[in-house]
């Protein structure tokens, strides 16, 4: 695991998009597996605004996003296709037919969660896959105490997710109680991950993360069994490390 401190937000979000340029111009039809929240937005301009200058170009890059809330329509700014598009994919040449996110409108968790590991197989996984990291040590919307076997499935969302992702909303009432979300091993299958960590209010799960001990309880922890992983914090967020 490489561990690399940014000055600040816009450091750790351009050296976190200098990575994945190197992926984009190495191979033009990598896969890419996507996060969404505040953390990574950074990333996104950053990628946005290289495309506009014609440094990058993503005509055969295909997607795969972590998660998506259940029972969200697409066109609903608060599902994370709309957030994917806002941010990223209507500002580059991606082609849509070429970006995945699982159908958060499927009431059927069970085929929902077969059709979106159907499509992560058939790509053979992510070539890189971003990751944020939250408060509470998840990684996509795996909760601690997930097992770490698991590929996609439906989660019911922690107190503490639910509190966090309640700046996105009007009411706390309106925010989703459940997701589909990869699991541990559909992330852990990645040939490359990247992790993007900023604030202080990080600081102290990034040291539970990534230098205690690895436990379901710290879902995160378990990127340090992965052969390939980079971690980019600012240095409000490395304070504690």
């Amino acid at each position: 695991m490489k561990i690399i401190k940014a000055k600040d937000y816009y450091d750790m979000s351009r050296k976190a998009a200098n990575i994945i340029s190197a992926q984009i111009i190495m191979k033009p039809d990598c896969i890419l597996g996507l996060a969404t929240g505040s953390t990574p937005i950074g990333v996104y301009e950053q990628l946005v605004e290289w495309y506009g200058k014609g440094d990058l170009d993503f005509s055969q890059v295909t997607t795969i996003n972590l998660d998506e809330y259940k029972g969200i329509p697409k066109e609903d700014p608060h599902s994370y296709y709309y957030f994917m598009n806002d941010k990223l994919f209507d500002k580059v040449n991606i082609r849509k037919d070429h970006t995945y996110l699982p159908d958060g409108m499927e009431p059927d968790s069970a085929v929902a969660c077969q059709n979106y590991d159907s499509i992560i197989h058939s790509l053979g996984g992510a070539d890189l896959q971003l990751l944020g990291l939250g408060h509470n040590g998840h990684i996509g919307f795996n909760e601690p105490g997930i097992a770490f076997e698991k590929e996609t499935y439906c989660v019911n969302l922690s107190d503490q997710t639910i509190k966090a992702n309640m700046r996105f909303f009007a009411e706390e009432k309106d925010v989703p109680r459940q997701a589909y979300t990869m699991g541990i091993k559909s992330i852990m299958s990645a040939r490359k991950i990247l992790v993007v960590v900023s604030g202080s209010d990080k600081a102290e799960i990034l040291k539970k993360a990534f230098y205690g001990p690895i436990t379901p309880a710290v879902p995160a922890s378990v990127l340090q069994l992965h052969n390939d992983v980079t971690v980019i914090a600012d240095e409000a967020a490395y304070g504690e490390a």
